[in-house]
């Protein structure tokens, strides 16, 4: 399991089984616990939650676990199911949970209780001689928990702040039946062999320099290739949908981002102030107060909007080491960043032509299947019950006139108002969070925006955030692990490789590289006085999509020998035939093409 993949999660499959995934996981995070405790007296026990696919138990003690306690582990929580012990649940007063902890000795449970208010219910739940705080549910004895796995351990610190107390994270994994156990653990051994960070080695296309600092990304001439194709899309799409681009500082005095609130609501995750000409400057963690800023440079009427402004704009968020993770979680990263001013009776219309161009772009990409989520109102906002009907109502609406299936999460909006996220589906059946669309009631009214009403009065704009693919970072690891590294034509930072077979051949390879690249072919060429075969094996390891073998017979004949990177079969035609087929794999953005 990656449980450093933030919003990403294999999928599974609805059943009828007597207790849902959740339950069944929730229930053998207990389980591990109960293990741990009879084979690790000294062991305190923390919390354990379920995850994306699975669950993890966080203790407290010295030594971390080796491989092979993880396995004494799982033994033990096999003989503890097949002792069949009752699960009850108890409830208990605030002070009495705490007295029941106390004397067990359990103080970082005792921890988690002093949270609770007076008169609050605190539940556990007791099997034999283990008992645990949990809201539940679980199941109705050990005997149901038949099917899991214990992956792997690392280490944590107690609720995610380093100055706390390190802890030591096992993560495990539950299922139905041991045919979905078996499907999953082949996913994740694929899911090995596709990680970003290895790939992006391998391929030469990223790297991080600890003299440059953790989670700042170096993008290698490879990777810097791709970022510049999809930026070129993306810049020449919005173009095409109605959006002008911006571009802004990467910081900005602190007294922008207090009148935004991110001082306020955001502090834990912006880097420290530094100090010019005795003025405090922060560096962006985002693109949003600085769209705002050209919005107010000028009276703006209602015949104005909407106004469609958008950036790739790099911002810096801090991030723990601790859970800092390849491209996936970094410090400075490039958002698809959008911004939309549009008066209410053009909400609706607006969201609609996000959601058919957000469904261009990912399927543009090759992604073709998605989870939708409309996130209503929290418990804490801003905005009135009106704003927040209406907004809702209007992305619901938008959502059915894009034919999207969704699903409704109940009080998950941002404090700000309502939004749609887009969850996309891989080659590996897993979801990536990717695109957002998010009203604002906040930062409108926070800067004091307007514009000059039909009615000649001054009116608040309504703005959405609007972002894609996310972040370019993230958005190109999903793209490396969703293609094993394999990019479709349009995107391969090398598409064609030249492989002469003897140095007789070098002249017609220099002719073909050149007529290549006149045609805009990304084109490289091997020179090296090696065997054919390790030629085509090298480029099979760097993954270009298209080989071309030339020997004696292709220089008479002046054709290439056509060879896939994914295919054994060797196809000989005129270079014109070739160079029609690469521009229409390359013109339509071709996924399948092997």
């Amino acid at each position: 399991m990656r449980p450093e993949f933030a919003g990403v999660g294999f999928m599974s499959h609805p059943n009828q089984n007597k207790y849902d995934l959740d339950t069944l996981r929730h229930s053998c995070a207990h389980l591990m616990a109960q293990a741990v405790k009879q084979l690790y007296p000294e062991t305190k026990i923390t919390i354990g939650p379920v995850i994306e696919d699975g669950f993890f138990y966080d203790f407290h003690r010295e030594e971390p676990f080796k491989p092979e306690d993880l396995k004494k582990i799982e033994q033990r929580m096999h003989k503890i199911a097949n002792d069949a012990l009752e699960i009850k649940r108890i409830e208990l007063s605030p002070e009495a949970a705490k007295d029941l902890f106390n004397d067990m000795g359990e103080n970082f449970k005792v921890e988690i209780i002093e949270d609770f208010a007076e008169g609050e219910i605190v539940s556990a739940y007791t099997q034999g001689d283990f008992t645990d705080l949990c809201r539940g549910p679980h199941v109705d004895n050990t005997k149901d928990l038949k099917v899991f796995k214990l992956l792997h351990a690392s280490a944590a610190y107690w609720r995610g702040d380093e100055r706390n107390p390190v802890l030591q994270r096992i993560y495990g994994t539950a299922w139905h039946d041991k045919k979905e156990l078996k499907d999953y653990l082949h996913r994740l051994e694929e899911a090995k062999k596709r990680d970003h960070r290895k790939l992006g080695k391998e391929l030469d296309l990223y790297s991080v320099s600890e003299e440059v600092g953790p989670g700042l990304i170096l993008w290698h001439p490879k990777g810097a290739r791709i970022r510049y194709l999809i930026e070129e899309f993306w810049k020449k799409e919005h173009y095409k949908n109605g959006y002008e681009l911006v571009y802004t500082p990467h910081t900005a005095k602190i007294d922008l981002w207090k009148t935004s609130g991110h001082i306020e609501f955001y502090k834990d995750s912006i880097f420290s102030p530094m100090e010019i000409e005795g003025k405090e400057y922060i560096m962006k963690p985002m693109n949003c107060p600085f769209h705002i800023q050209i919005y107010k440079t000028r009276l703006r009427s209602y015949r104005d909007l909407p106004l469609r402004w958008a950036e790739l704009g790099t911002v810096y968020r801090y991030e723990r080491s601790g859970v800092m993770h390849g491209l996936l979680r970094v410090r400075g990263f490039t958002q698809d960043d959008a911004h939309l001013f549009c008066r209410q009776d053009q909400l609706e219309d607006e969201v609609a032509k996000v959601l058919k161009f957000v469904l261009y772009i990912l399927r543009s990409f090759g992604f073709r299947e998605y989870k939708v989520f409309l996130s209503t109102r929290p418990e804490k906002s801003v905005g009135s019950d009106e704003d927040w009907e209406t907004a809702t109502a209007a992305l619901a609406a938008a959502l059915k006139r894009s034919e999207l299936p969704y699903e409704v999460d109940p009080g998950e909006g941002v404090f700000y108002g309502p939004k749609i996220d887009i969850k996309i589906k891989d080659s590996l059946n897993r979801y990536w969070q990717v695109s957002t669309i998010q009203v604002d009631f906040n930062l409108p009214e926070r800067f004091k925006m307007t514009y000059i009403g039909e009615d000649s009065n001054k009116h608040r704009p309504i703005m959405i955030h609007r972002a894609l693919m996310g972040s370019l970072e993230r958005f190109f690891g999903c793209l490396i692990e969703h293609y094993a590294g394999a990019f479709p034509v349009w995107l391969a930072p090398v598409q064609v490789i030249l492989l002469p077979i003897t140095d007789s051949q070098g002249p017609y390879t220099e002719e073909l590289a050149s007529r290549l690249e006149e045609q805009g072919i990304r084109v490289e060429k091997d020179l090296r006085n090696e065997k054919i075969g390790f030629k085509i094996r090298a480029a099979q390891l760097n993954k270009i999509p298209y080989m071309l073998v030339l020997g004696d017979q292709e220089v008479q004949a002046k054709t290439v020998a056509v060879r896939k990177r994914k295919s054994k079969e060797t196809r000989v035609m005129p270079l014109e035939d070739f160079l029609n087929e690469l521009h229409r794999l390359i013109d339509t953005k071709a996924v399948d093409s092997e």
